[in-house]
Formats: structure tokens, C-alpha cells, sequence
């Protein structure tokens, strides 16, 4: 198996389930990222030495930062918006699990300070119907960009989501960046799968698969017919690097032009 691919094919149990650890000895990304799974009336509190964040994937969550308290649902990676509370080092902060929950969890080094905030579908960027319209929508996918350079210039951490639709492409063109990133993956049905690209590697990509993306190695995914897929990505900006926009493999660029020329079957393929 890849070193970049981390399956976890029976789910993660309770408790706190780590995935990538910020200086692990191969294909370190910087990025300590697990899934944490509470029972109702537990509590979770991210360490006030690193930046982190902790997504809510499912379940009734109560959050408390700052001098600020809230409440937020989620039943569906597909349907419903995210909510993320996003703190920086040496801040406090906690959730409390009101029904079971699931939650991503993240943590890197950062000395950006910037207030602790909870993102949710009114308070994160806009999301993004990319690939609508072009290439007959064969790379239509839903980008939701919880926080990014844009909204969160001090931070280390950028946070998102893509809900790719069945059988459709989505980071797409392939492209690359120099940031380190983290896909982590989950899918309409339990056996349902994907294909990622890291450069030339292909990887089948099945129920709660993550991959780490390194050395600017171009990716993109495709996910099976009849197969919704959904995954998280979590990018770290660089020193002196931060990320912005990716940057598309030479050779397939022209497929952002407004109109390319691409083959169509003629004579219904006779």
C-alpha cells in the first residue's frame, strides 16, 4: 500500500483515533489530524499549544470559546453545511457532544493570532459550484471553502470540504501546490469507492480512506457511478508560501478555456 494512503476500513471506535502525526518519519505533513468520536455528555478540549480546529461530522454539538457558547447540528456530510471551530495557540475552548458526535480534529505548529471563531453555513465563505456548465459538468463538484488566506490570513491551517458528485470528476484539472495537504474521505454508501491521482500513482479510495498529498505531486479524484463522495481538505501554508490557488498541470490547462475543443460522439456511434 501507498505510504501516502491510511485506511481505516472498519470505522474509528470512541475516543480520539489518530491518523497523521506533525513530524511522523514518512510523508510528514505537518498536520496532526485524527477523528473523534463522543458520546453524549462527553467533552473535548484542543490543546492551547497549536493551532487547531475541529470539524463536526455528525451529531449535536455545544461549543464554548472564548466569552461565546453555541449549538450546532449535523446529520448529513452532503446535504448540511459545516460548522468548525477554529482557535489559535493559547486559546481555550471546548465542545460538548449533546447526542453521539463525530468530529475532525486538526492541530499544527503556528504563532498566528487571530480570535477564536466558530464557522458555520452563514459566518464561512461562500461555496462554490465549480466545473458547472464546462466539460458537459463531468467535473461539477460543490467546493465549500470553510476558511482560507481570504478570512483567516493569520492562521496556518486552511479548511474545506468537496461533495463530489457520482460518477464526476472534481479537483479537476489536476493540479498541484507546493502546501502540504490531507484528504480525507466518506461516501453516500458504506461500500462505496473513488479513484485519486498522486502524480502517476492511482489509488482506490473506499469509506473512511485519508491520503497525505506531498512534493507538489498533481491530484485529482473521480468517484464511481452511483457513489456520492465527500471529502475534507486541510492545506498548511508554507513560510513565506502561503497557499492561494493551485497551480494546473501544463498539459490538460486548456481544458479551463471558456469553450475547449472537445471531442463529441457524432452519428449516435455507428
Amino acid at each position: 500500500m501507498s505510504q501516502h494512503l491510511i485506511r481505516h476500513p472498519q470505522g474509528f471506535p470512541p475516543g480520539y483515533t489518530p491518523i497523521t502525526r506533525m513530524g511522523e518519519r514518512e510523508a510528514d505533513t505537518g498536520i496532526s489530524f485524527g477523528i473523534l468520536r463522543l458520546k453524549a455528555g462527553e467533552e473535548y478540549r484542543p490543546s492551547p499549544e497549536l493551532e487547531g480546529a475541529l470539524l463536526l461530522l455528525d451529531g449535536e454539538a455545544h461549543w464554548s470559546w472564548a466569552d461565546q457558547q453555541a449549538t450546532t447540528q449535523r446529520r448529513s456530510l452532503f446535504d448540511d453545511d459545516p460548522s468548525a471551530l477554529h482557535v489559535p495557540r493559547g486559546s481555550e475552548a471546548r465542545v460538548e457532544a449533546v447526542s453521539d458526535c463525530e468530529l475532525a480534529a486538526f492541530a499544527l505548529q503556528s504563532d498566528g493570532e487571530f480570535p477564536a471563531t466558530l464557522f458555520d453555513g452563514r459566518s464561512m465563505l461562500e461555496s462554490e459550484h465549480r466545473g458547472r456548465g464546462q466539460l458537459d459538468d463531468t467535473a461539477y463538484r460543490i467546493v465549500r471553502t470553510i476558511f482560507d488566506g481570504r478570512n483567516r490570513p493569520e492562521a496556518q491551517l486552511v479548511l474545506g470540504e468537496v461533495v463530489n458528485l457520482p460518477g464526476r470528476w472534481s479537483s479537476y484539472p489536476p493540479h498541484h501546490h507546493p502546501q502540504p495537504e490531507i484528504y480525507h474521505y466518506r461516501f453516500t454508501e458504506p461500500e462505496g469507492y473513488g479513484h485519486g491521482e498522486l502524480g502517476d500513482e492511482v489509488l482506490k479510495i473506499r469509506q473512511h480512506d485519508t491520503v497525505k498529498i506531498l512534493d507538489e505531486r498533481d491530484h485529482s479524484q473521480v468517484a464511481a457511478p452511483g457513489y456520492g463522495m465527500f471529502y475534507i481538505w486541510a492545506i498548511r501554508h508554507l513560510p513565506g508560501r502561503p497557499y492561494t490557488v493551485p497551480e494546473f498541470t501544463e498539459e490538460h490547462r486548456w481544458l479551463l478555456d471558456e469553450q475547449p475543443a472537445v471531442w463529441q460522439l457524432k452519428g449516435g456511434g455507428r
